[in-house]
């Protein structure tokens, strides 16, 4: 999984919201795809901190759009 991009990541994670909303999973399925989806989100969340370190390490600022996000 940490192979993926954060767009490949995003997709699978669409994927998965998808597939638990439409309810038509077994508890267990439901349940390894939750898990498979946390793991994903967590993944884009670091994609997205390490993408505004290098902004940050490239022009030593955040730019102003990015400001208020940043913990």
């Amino acid at each position: 999984m940490e192979k993926l991009s954060l767009e490949e990541a995003l997709e699978d994670l669409e994927g998965i919201v998808t597939a638990l909303e439409e309810g038509r999973l077994t508890l267990e399925e439901s349940l390894v795809l939750f898990e498979k989806g946390m793991g994903l989100v967590r993944l884009c969340g670091r994609r997205l901190v390490d993408a505004q370190q290098r902004i940050e390490s490239l022009t030593g600022e955040l730019p102003p759009d990015l400001r208020d996000q940043a913990g």
